[in-house]
């Protein structure tokens, strides 16, 4: 069996995973009218300019940290930060939920106040979520080698060379002389 810990084939699925949704959720809302601005409002924790910085900041720190995660560059930052975002998210949508007001957490576009029907679900659904994606996050810290992304260095893209010797194949080790 494979190892699971680390596996630079399960961190590529999370990369491009992470990758799509942010990029997805990102371009939603920087084309919809008003942004996220609406979607942050709604959640009453900022007042003043801060959500209209934040609606046209947020939405385009998506985009970028999704097309880093993409190509796979700068991933254990690009992790660190969507771990991060997906958990002020969480704290955001519990917040709301604490305090008893029903929202649409603007996360993929739209936003703002919305009915009480289903509100638990709703609620513990996008919890679950970015608690799933900002453990996806963490993992990137943790293992940022992938498959088939621009960090890593040339002698780790591939499986490890191989060299025959009188008929034998021996892996090498790059800066040894097999001499």
């Amino acid at each position: 069996m494979r190892k699971f810990w680390g596996n630079p084939w399960i961190g590529l699925a999370f990369r491009l995973i992470l990758a799509f949704v942010l990029i997805y959720a990102g371009a939603i809302k920087l084309f919809e009218p008003g942004g996220a601005r609406d979607a942050i409002v709604a959640y009453r924790i900022f007042g003043g300019n801060i959500p209209d910085i934040l609606g046209w900041a947020m939405p385009i720190g998506e985009v970028i940290i999704g097309l880093l995660l993409l190509i796979g560059l700068f991933v254990r930052w690009a992790g660190f930060l969507t771990a991060c975002l997906m958990t002020a998210f969480v704290l955001g949508i519990a917040s709301v939920w604490i305090r008893g007001y029903n929202i649409d957490c603007g996360c993929f576009g739209g936003g703002g106040d919305i009915s009480a029907d289903g509100r638990n679900w709703r609620y513990t659904s996008e919890i679950l979520r970015d608690l799933l994606f900002t453990g996806m996050g963490v993992w990137l810290v943790a293992w940022p080698r992938t498959r088939f992304g621009l960090d890593m260095a040339p002698s780790e893209s591939a499986e490890p060379e191989t060299v025959t010797y009188g008929g034998t194949q021996k892996p090498t080790t790059e800066g040894h002389d097999h001499g």
